[in-house]
């Protein structure tokens, strides 16, 4: 991943939880060859800016931080900075389990979870493009 000083909502940036990443599993491929690579899973909490139509979204869920192709092994896979610094895709973008877009609320069905997101994305969304407190950003992919 890349971390930017700069919010561009274009190059669809994450900001992420540093204490919430779930180390996965990182394995050799093509071990004692000259191509040798490593695999790697893990994954991370995350929030994000998204727009559509013209409306912007706050959302909240998580990142599935993962490659197959990676050239260096990760040394210290309990190190949220060595882990985003990698070379990782994420093509499919954030798990999305909550969306605000000052009006409306998507995501979950509990009333005591849909509070502990509101809480989150409407300052959030009010701060727009500002990273929320306790999340480290800008992350692209």
């Amino acid at each position: 991943m890349i971390r930017e000083d700069r919010f561009l909502i274009s190059r669809k940036p994450f900001a992420v939880d540093l204490t919430s990443l779930i180390s996965g599993e990182q394995t050799v491929r093509d071990e004692g060859t000259d191509h040798e690579r490593y695999l790697y899973s893990g994954r991370i909490n995350a929030v994000w800016f998204r727009r559509k139509q013209g409306t912007t979204y706050a959302c909240l869920g998580s990142l599935g931080l993962w490659s197959h192709n990676l050239r260096y092994r990760i040394e210290n896979t309990e190190d949220p900075m060595q882990v985003l610094s990698a070379d990782l895709d994420s093509r499919y973008g954030g798990d999305c389990y909550g969306r605000w877009d000052g009006e409306r609320y998507w995501g979950a069905q509990k009333p005591e979870v849909i509070e502990q997101h509101l809480t989150l994305l409407r300052p959030m969304l009010d701060a727009y493009p500002d990273v929320p407190e306790g999340y480290d950003g800008w992350w692209r992919f």
